[in-house]
């Protein structure tokens, strides 16, 4: 990296920019957050209180023209405002702050979903409750399935505070930004792609509060331009981070969901878990589409299968809750290297039993969502 372009540079750049709220630097005001210093971008989250927001746009630009000024070599300058929702009628202060709701009776009461992206048809979520459990994986899969299917297919990597859709797929390029100010999605194997993981180093810890992660969510659903009024996405596959928590919850209340995966192991640890996303699927009104047993077994090389982690479990949770169970994968070594190596297997050996198996489960999946 440069001398000219280091954190504490830009930092200092920054703390040029005043605070309204409290007349010090941004810095110094602690306004910095998810700060990127690299010769190709420079760029960082300006996170404001709801009702702030107006007042912070003109914060937002002076930062952006100081930094273009203070580093006129770099490629591309990016600040991002994202703002705090606060309850109208609650106590003001960092404890009051809330995720979006609306009030009825003096009870919350959650928003209802009006829309989705534009010129996207249809929004499929893919969860699991629980981490480890391959659901990045098993998500890439199934959008690559879409796409043999002949879809027009995004992926949009939602884990908030472990993307990996990036490396998966080797992008290593954020998405360019067109005339109307929209993101343009970077593309391989066919799919649109977008991902926090472009917006911050990938050593860098999240350290992001949940409306913070969820206003995050929001600005990647809504201002990528995942289709055109001529081609629009016929499916936008979003892989979500474990958890029934904040992210979850913005997207099926801001968003029209068609359908959601749920992906469990075997073992019960997992599908206890597993059995809690179909619950908050089945609490917001989301049609569950499927469940998909990952790491089902292991293929011997003289043929047999071991069972590492038992079999069938979430085939007969499935059959358990009444929703349809989309199938089973094996543990494959050779998908585990093509993910480390941004070469997905599915998409590489289009004929082979990985393949066909998401492809399988996709036809699956294409069928509800047309029914």
């Amino acid at each position: 990296m440069p001398a000219d372009i280091s954190p504490d540079h830009v930092l200092t750049v920054l703390n040029g920019i005043v605070d309204p709220m409290t007349g010090k630097g941004l810095s110094d005001a602690s306004m910095v957050k998810a700060l990127i210093a690299r010769p190709e971008r420079v760029g960082f989250m300006l996170e404001v209180p709801q009702e702030r927001v107006t007042a912070y746009g003109p914060v937002r630009l002076a930062a952006e023209k100081a930094l273009k000024a203070a580093f006129p070599g770099v490629a591309k300058v990016q600040v991002v405002l994202t703002a705090e929702m606060i309850a109208p009628d609650a106590p003001k202060g960092p404890s009051a702050r809330l995720s979006e709701r609306a009030v009825e009776d003096g009870k919350p009461k959650a928003p209802v979903a009006t829309a989705r992206p534009n010129h996207v048809k249809h929004v499929i979520v893919v969860g699991s409750g629980k981490g480890g459990v391959g659901k990045s994986s098993v998500s890439l899969a199934l959008a690559i399935g879409l796409s043999q299917l002949g879809l027009r297919v995004g992926l949009l990597d939602a884990d908030i505070y472990g993307p990996s859709v990036p490396v998966m797929l080797g992008l290593n390029q954020p998405p360019q930004f067109g005339a109307d100010k929209l993101m343009v999605p970077p593309q391989a194997h066919g799919l649109k792609v977008n991902s926090v993981g472009f917006l911050v180093d990938p050593g860098q810890a999240m350290i992001w509060r949940g409306p913070m992660a969820s206003q995050a969510l929001t600005q990647l659903l809504t201002q990528t331009r995942w289709g055109t009024a001529e081609e629009p996405l016929d499916v936008l596959v979003v892989d979500l981070p474990p958890g029934t928590g904040d992210v979850q919850l913005t997207l099926t209340q801001k968003t029209l969901i068609d359908g959601a995966v749920v992906v469990s192991t075997p073992q019960e640890m997992a599908l206890a878990d597993a059995r809690r996303a179909v619950t908050l699927f089945g609490k917001t009104g989301v049609r569950v589409l499927g469940v998909i047993e990952n790491m089902a077994f292991l293929a011997l090389p003289d043929g047999s299968e071991m069972e590492v982690f038992g079999r069938g479990g979430a085939k007969a949770m499935a059959q358990a809750l009444e929703v349809p169970f989309l199938g089973e994968a094996p543990l494959d070594p050779a998908l585990r290297a093509g993910c480390d190596a941004g070469q997905p297997l599915t998409a590489l050996q289009p004929d082979g039993d990985m393949a066909q198996r998401f492809r399988a489960m996709a036809q699956t999946v294409r069928d509800a969502l047309t029914a």
